[in-house]
């Protein structure tokens, strides 16, 4: 599919509904991939270290998430269809998966929240099936038993699309690692989406979602701890974002990026 840079990021030009019907048709295919939904706090990480790059280059699909990206891609001339947010997939993707006998499984969150995540997702797509939940404890990633238990679940679960709430970039790691046990099956980080589905946290009105807001809505929540991420970090760098995006407007790094395969 065609595809913009954007600060040397690869974005695919696709909206949501086309997002989740491309997961659905490479699993139809028996073609597992990682999809990585690219927020303004994801792209200065980027931006800063390239192990971090690297970590999203090779995704197998990227799209942009956050209303940031979208004002960027259409000032340097490369817009996009529509942001494609976690927090909105994890409703959507369960839903087509449903429709298409596919399952999920749900990795992460805060206690309880992966549960409470499957349960609502099933009462609104009934056919949904969750092969498991995990909400493995804090430092787990440093316990070599507790890893051995979530390879062996992960191994076992059947599952065709694994979701995964950790937050950037550990999600996305952690995937790296449990993605060959399940090499066929499709894997999404999808940051705070469990508290999200479940209920235990409120998202900002859509209002406020579409005039990019919804960091303030947030900020509002969790004061303590996504101050400094929004405001000191991520403020400053969607500006120069937007600066930068303005001066690359008609030059080559900024024309439409097709893969040589297509």
């Amino acid at each position: 599919m065609p595809e913009i840079l954007l600060e040397g990021i690869r974005l695919a030009v696709i909206d949501e509904r086309a997002t989740v019907r491309a997961v659905i048709d490479a699993l139809e295919d028996r073609r597992g991939g990682r999809l990585v939904t690219c927020n303004l706090d994801i792209l200065r990480q980027a931006r800063k270290d390239r192990s971090i790059r690297d970590l999203i280059e090779s995704a197998d699909l990227r799209v942009a998430d956050g209303m940031p990206l979208l004002w960027a891609a259409k000032v340097q001339g490369t817009p996009l269809p529509e942001r494609v947010c976690g927090s909105n997939l994890i409703h959507s993707l369960p839903a087509a998966a449903a429709a298409a006998g596919r399952s999920i499984y749900l990795l992460g969150g805060d206690p309880g929240t992966a549960d409470s995540a499957a349960a609502a997702l099933v009462k609104a797509s009934p056919a949904l099936r969750i092969v498991g939940t995990h909400c493995p404890p804090f430092g787990f990633e440093s316990n070599a038993e507790e890893m051995r238990r979530i390879e062996s679940r992960i191994e076992s679960c059947g599952a065709d699309i694994v979701l995964v709430a950790l937050g950037f970039p550990k999600q996305e790691r952690l995937i790296e690692r449990l993605r060959p046990r399940r090499p066929d099956a499709w894997w999404i980080g999808v940051g705070i989406s469990f508290s999200f589905a479940s209920g235990a946290v409120r998202r900002a009105p859509r209002w406020m979602q579409a005039l990019g807001l919804e960091w303030v809505h947030r900020t509002l929540q969790e004061p303590r701890r996504l101050f400094k991420r929004y405001v000191v970090h991520d403020i400053p760098y969607g500006l120069a974002l937007l600066w930068r995006s303005w001066r690359r407007r008609g030059r080559a790094e900024a024309t439409r990026y097709t893969p040589p395969h297509a």
